[in-house]
């Protein structure tokens, strides 16, 4: 009896070591570059301008007991369309100056909020947002569900692009809003550690 109490407690020990080591390593979000999008609204005299930004590979690292996360969300800034040549032309010479500054990077470091297995959870994503050259200090509400091998996020937030140093495109006639709609969409497959 002592011989088997003693195998089940060196059975449980181990377990629970299993599990708490499991708690606290990181997972590897992939994203998916065909299904992340960011879709852009401008508010504009008598209309409003929609557009659309592509990804670029990227892949994030999270732990889920920590809120720890790490890596970068990228966006090619030279893909930017909004349907118009003349007006995607002066996009990305005069205000996003994409031909010198080439990509649009959200690097997140934590994570506020729970985060349950394959259920939805509103989540507080901190970090650090690149565009146009300057690093900006962002805090995104995110909407996320994590499954043992897929993640989906949504998130909508405003980028004031004037505040942060870019040219603001009015005309004349045609006055623009001071800030920027962003609409995010990622996806991509979950990378568990090897055990």
């Amino acid at each position: 009896m002592k011989q088997f109490a003693k195998y089940s407690a060196c059975f449980f020990a181990v377990f629970l070591l299993s599990a708490v080591a499991s708690a606290q390593q990181s997972l590897a979000l992939i994203c998916d570059s065909a299904q992340t999008t960011a879709n852009i609204a401008l508010s504009a005299t008598l209309h409003t301008v929609h557009g659309s930004f592509r990804s670029k590979p990227c892949e994030l690292h999270f732990n889920p007991a920590s809120g720890a996360i790490s890596g970068e969300v990228l966006f090619d800034a030279t893909s930017g369309k909004t349907g118009n040549d003349g007006r995607d032309k002066k996009m990305h010479q005069d205000v996003l100056e994409s031909s010198r500054y080439p990509e649009i990077a959200f690097r997140p470091d934590r994570v506020e909020g729970k985060v349950i297995e394959s259920a939805s959870a509103t989540l507080q994503v901190h970090g650090m947002f690149r565009i146009h050259g300057a690093e900006h200090e962002m805090t995104i509400p995110v909407e996320a569900k994590l499954t043992n091998d897929h993640w989906t996020a949504t998130a909508q937030f405003k980028i004031p692009y004037i505040a942060w140093g870019m040219k603001n495109p009015s005309k004349a006639f045609i006055r623009v809003g001071e800030t920027v709609d962003v609409e995010f969409h990622g996806e991509g497959n979950v990378v568990a550690p090897s055990r």
